[in-house]
C-alpha cells in the first residue's frame, strides 16, 4: 500500500472517530436501562447526526493537520456527500423517535415548552436550509460572499442547538461527566470553525500584500500581480492554491480561492483568474497598490519538475491553464528536461490565455502543445471539438500508462478525461484531478 492510500485511509479512520465521538460519550460508563429498538436507534442516528455536523467544519476549515495529502476537490466532494447524509440523519432522529413513541411529538408543541419547541424547529429549519443553500446557491440568487456568510452562520446554529439538546434530554447525558465531555467535544470543533474566521485573519493582518500590477488576459481574465509588503512572501509548490481577500483589512467575507500562477520560488505572486461573477469581473479596474491578504498554500495539486523522468501529462480547459502555467514557469527556470505534454481546450484561440507564452515555453522546454478549439477559424489545421478519449489517444505517447497526469477544468470535461486516462493504465495514483466550481 503505498503512502497516498495510507494517508487516505488514516483521514477516514480520523473523521470516523470524529463523528462517532458523540455517541461513544454517550454510550460510556453507566447507561440507562434499555427503551424500545426502534426508540434506541432514533436516539443514536441523533449522536451520529451530531458528530458528523460537528466533523463537517473539521473537514471544510482548511485545517493543515488534518486530511494532509488530501486535494482540495476530495475534500469538497466529501464534504458535500457527508453533508447530505448528516442532514437525513437530522431528520431520521425526530422521525424514528415520533415512529417509537407518538406522545414525542409534544416536543414539538410549543405550548408544552416554548423554548425546546422553538429549538428543535430551529435545528430542523436551518439544517435543510443549509443543504438548499448549499445544493442550488444560484437559484437562491445568492452571491458567494453572502451564502458562505449564510452557510457558516446556518453550521454554528445547527451544532449549536443540536449540542443543547442532546445536553437537555437528559435521558444519556444526566451525568455531569458526560455533559462535560459532550461539550468539550462538539465544542473544539465549534472553536475550529470560529478559528478559520476569526482568529486566522488576524495572523493574516502581519502579512500583507500590495497589488503591483493588473494585466488583461485573453478570455475575459485578469492577471493580479502582488508584491509582499513587510516579509518575505509565500512558499508554495506548482499547482497549489490560495485564498485572496482585497481590501485593507482580512477580516471580509470576499475570500475566493485562486491557482497560483507564479514560478515556485518567485517573490512575486500571479493570479490569472477569468471573470465569472460579481466579484472576479470587477478585478479589472482593481486599482494598482490596493492592499491584498493571502492564506496558503493549500493543495496537493503539485508537480515537482524532475520528479518522473517518464515525463507528464497535463490537459487544461479554459482558466484552469492556470496551476500548469506555475509548474511549466517553474520548469523553465529549473531548465528541466523531461517530457511534457499538453492538451489546452478552448472555445477559440483568442481566449487562449498565455498563447504566446506558451509557444516561448515549447521552444525552451521539451513540451508539446496541443491547442483543442470548440469554434475553431476556417484556416485551423488543429485539433477541434473537445477532449475525449479519441484525441487523447492521437495526441498523447504511447507510454502515457507510466506518466503523471494532471486534469484541471469544468466537471463534464474531468468526467470524459479521467476514465480515458485511466484506460490507457494510468494508475489512479498518478491521476491528479481538480474541478473549478466551489460550490
Amino acid at each position: 500500500m503505498n503512502l497516498g492510500w495510507l494517508r487516505f485511509w488514516g483521514w477516514m479512520l480520523a473523521y470516523m472517530a470524529l463523528a462517532l465521538l458523540p455517541m461513544a460519550v454517550a454510550l460510556s460508563g453507566e447507561t440507562p436501562a434499555a427503551r424500545a429498538r426502534l426508540k434506541e436507534t432514533g436516539a443514536m442516528l441523533g449522536f451520529l447526526g451530531l458528530g458528523m455536523l460537528a466533523a463537517q467544519s473539521v473537514v471544510s476549515g482548511r485545517q493543515r493537520w488534518f486530511a494532509r495529502g488530501l486535494g482540495q476537490d476530495d475534500l469538497l466532494q466529501f464534504h458535500r456527500r457527508a453533508g447530505l447524509f448528516a442532514w437525513a440523519l437530522v431528520l431520521a432522529h425526530p422521525l424514528t423517535m415520533f415512529a417509537a413513541d407518538p406522545a414525542l411529538l409534544a416536543y414539538l408543541d410549543p405550548r408544552a415548552g416554548l423554548l425546546r419547541a422553538l429549538s428543535l424547529w430551529a435545528v430542523l429549519l436551518a439544517a435543510s436550509l443549509l443543504v438548499a443553500t448549499s445544493l442550488w446557491r444560484e437559484r437562491f440568487g445568492l452571491s458567494y460572499e453572502r451564502w458562505r456568510l449564510l452557510h457558516g452562520a446556518l453550521a454554528l446554529c445547527v451544532v449549536g442547538l443540536g449540542l443543547g439538546h442532546a445536553l437537555l434530554v437528559d435521558h444519556y447525558t444526566q451525568p455531569l461527566w458526560k455533559k462535560g465531555a459532550l461539550a468539550a467535544a462538539v465544542g473544539a470543533a465549534l472553536w475550529l470553525a470560529l478559528e478559520t474566521r476569526l482568529l486566522r485573519p488576524w495572523r493574516l493582518r502581519r502579512r500583507p500584500w500590495r497589488v503591483a500590477a493588473v494585466e488583461p488576459e485573453p478570455g475575459d481574465a485578469v492577471t493580479l500581480r502582488l508584491s509582499p509588503e513587510g516579509h518575505d512572501g509565500l512558499r508554495f509548490a506548482p499547482g497549489q492554491f490560495a485564498w485572496l481577500t482585497l481590501g485593507e483589512t482580512p477580516w471580509r467575507l470576499q475570500q475566493h480561492p485562486f491557482s497560483i500562477a507564479s514560478a515556485a520560488g518567485e517573490r512575486e505572486l500571479r493570479f490569472t483568474i477569468k471573470a465569472l461573477g460579481d466579484f472576479t469581473g470587477g478585478l479589472r479596474d482593481l486599482a494598482p497598490g490596493a492592499r491584498a491578504f493571502v492564506e496558503g498554500p493549500y493543495g496537493v495539486f503539485t508537480w515537482v519538475p524532475g520528479r518522473s523522468p517518464e515525463g507528464a501529462v497535463f490537459v487544461a480547459g479554459g482558466v484552469g491553464i492556470t496551476p500548469f502555467l506555475s509548474m511549466l514557469r517553474t520548469a523553465a527556470a529549473r531548465g528541466v528536461r523531461e517530457p511534457l505534454w499538453l492538451v489546452y481546450a478552448n472555445l477559440n484561440l483568442d481566449e487562449a490565455i498565455a498563447r504566446e507564452e506558451l509557444d516561448a515555453l515549447a521552444a525552451r522546454l521539451p513540451l508539446t502543445v496541443i491547442h483543442v478549439l470548440e469554434a475553431p477559424p476556417e484556416d485551423w489545421t488543429g485539433e477541434t471539438g473537445h477532449v475525449d478519449a479519441a484525441l487523447l489517444e492521437r495526441c498523447l505517447p504511447g507510454e502515457v500508462a507510466r506518466m503523471h497526469c494532471y486534469l484541471c477544468g469544468p466537471e463534464p470535461m474531468a468526467d470524459a478525461v479521467e476514465p480515458a486516462l485511466l484506460a490507457r493504465g494510468v494508475p489512479a495514483r498518478n491521476l491528479y484531478s481538480e474541478r473549478f466550481d466551489m460550490v
